[in-house]
């Protein structure tokens, strides 16, 4: 693949943050780079990103937010304001237990833990 200012561009955008950004923002973020972008060169390069490796995709209900770290990791969610926050999380399934019961090979495990973030947690904010 050839290289291109704009996905290099698209790329560190993602990469500089942990907010696990829409493509509404990155694209924000990017015409304060590149003036004359199009949201449309904005999503293209986001696909093409998530395809070589360079970013990852997250499905937040009905929401694509792509993500700059691509080890593996899964996300606490917070309920009240949608932050992400990415953790280390040992999940230790057994791929060849869910092939041989269901016929179906895991490619990709993403874990959400839900709750509410250091800002809305009450208890937190009582002690």
């Amino acid at each position: 693949m050839r290289y291109s200012h704009q996905r290099e561009v698209i790329k560190n955008i993602v990469c500089s943050t942990k907010n696990h950004p829409s493509a509404d923002w990155v694209y924000t973020e990017t015409k304060k780079i590149i003036k004359n972008i199009s949201l449309g060169t904005v999503y293209r390069n986001l696909k093409i990103l998530e395809q070589i490796g360079n970013i990852k995709i997250i499905y937040d209900k009905d929401q694509a937010r792509y993500d700059g770290n691509t080890k593996e990791h899964h996300h606490l969610k917070c309920l009240e304001c949608g932050h992400l926050i990415d953790i280390d999380l040992d999940t230790n399934f057994n791929r060849k237990k869910i092939l041989s019961e269901h016929e179906f090979e895991p490619s990709q495990v993403d874990f959400f833990i839900l709750g509410k973030c250091n800002k809305h947690n009450k208890k937190r904010s009582m002690k």
